[in-house]
């Protein structure tokens, strides 16, 4: 086991960092008369309803999703969407020109985005030929200021899961953090790294109520880590960070289980039937297996079905520029009738091809 010391990984500013202790967050109780916000007291334009601040720390939310997760309210940060988790981490843990992170790519291109917007080097190591960990090469390319190795699983755009013996070893080897994201971890029937979180102290996992639950527009996203580690991240996220009324829509949505696992099992049931529909097009060389509400296919030509595609309406993502997915589209999991509109279109043009 590593040597792992959440001590020696903050960055000394926020080490010593006083937060910003807002009105919310000094009164913990009761009340019906509140003048200590400088709110407007007259309420807004809409009502009453808007006028006051949220609470600082969603821990209704908290509570509410730890209903549904192996975890605990004091484990969970919430974001505004797991891109801010993500920047949290860098701005916590990551002194900028100096120290550095691992990516593995492909993956979600955010990791990359957070270093640069942060000013830290951001070291790249691909995965294998099959999308798995290259866990010599990574841990080769980690040294003493390496903070955090940031992975993907389900991987995107892949949609494959990485291997579980990789993975723990890498964080039993590391005395920095693993950060893994499971933004798609709900359509996978494998377990989720939430389970590991108590043994594992140097462990992030990243998820999301935008993919199965269905609220990408709200911007949910969190992460799960010990209590150690969340407290670090709350000292250092704005104050007010998710809004009342998506607090409150996402506590109802959150009472919305049993659905949420229906649209999934629709999800991993036409996710077998596209695949074997792809499958079955000539033009098309592999499909690779998937774990998530999307699917990757190589193609002969990915620019050229990727524009055929948009001049009849239909958007898809041409990941052909990212190495290792060169002449790849990656295709979202849509309804069965815009299943069926994407295959009838994808036949059309292989006719056209064969016509030429």
């Amino acid at each position: 086991m590593n040597k792992f010391d959440l001590d020696k990984l903050q960055r000394k500013n926020i080490k010593n960092l006083t937060p910003y202790s807002s009105a919310r967050h000094e009164f913990d109780g009761n009340a019906s008369i509140f003048l200590d916000a400088n709110e407007n007291s007259l309420g807004s334009p809409l009502g009453d309803v808007f006028n006051r601040y949220p609470d600082p720390f969603q821990w209704e939310v908290k509570k509410k999703l730890c209903e549904i997760k192996p975890v605990n309210p004091e484990q969970v940060f919430i974001g505004n969407g797991s891109d801010e988790c993500i920047d949290m981490m860098f701005r916590a843990f990551c002194e900028p020109r100096i120290d550095n992170v691992i990516v593995c790519p492909p993956t979600y291109g955010m990791f990359e985005v957070s270093g640069d917007i942060n000013d830290i080097e951001v070291r790249r190591v691909k995965l294998t030929d099959e999308f798995e960990l290259d866990l010599p090469q990574v841990l080769e390319a980690i040294d003493v200021h390496t903070k955090m190795v940031m992975l993907c699983s389900p991987n995107n755009p892949t949609g494959n899961l990485l291997s579980v013996d990789s993975v723990k070893t890498l964080l039993d080897s590391f005395n920095g953090i693993v950060v893994i994201d499971e933004a798609y971890i709900d359509f996978s029937t494998k377990p989720s790294w939430l389970l590991e979180l108590g043994n594992y102290p140097n462990l992030v996992v990243l998820q999301t109520l935008s993919k199965a639950w269905g609220l990408a527009s709200l911007r949910i996203g969190f992460a799960c880590a010990s209590p150690e580690i969340i407290k670090i991240l709350n000292k250092v996220k704005p104050p007010y960070n998710i809004g009342s009324a998506v607090q409150s829509f996402v506590l109802n949505v959150l009472g919305q289980e049993e659905k949420v696992l229906q649209m999934v099992q629709h999800f991993m049931i036409a996710r077998e039937i596209l695949s074997l529909q792809l499958s079955a097009l000539p033009f098309v060389k592999k499909v690779f297996p998937s774990e998530a509400n999307f699917i990757l296919i190589r193609v002969t030509d990915a620019d050229a079905i990727y524009h055929y595609l948009i001049s009849r309406g239909i958007v898809v993502r041409n990941r052909s520029s990212i190495p290792g997915c060169e002449n790849c589209l990656r295709i979202t999991i849509g309804s069965q009738e815009e299943n069926q509109v994407l295959i009838t279109t994808l036949m059309k043009y292989e006719k056209k091809t064969t016509t030429n």
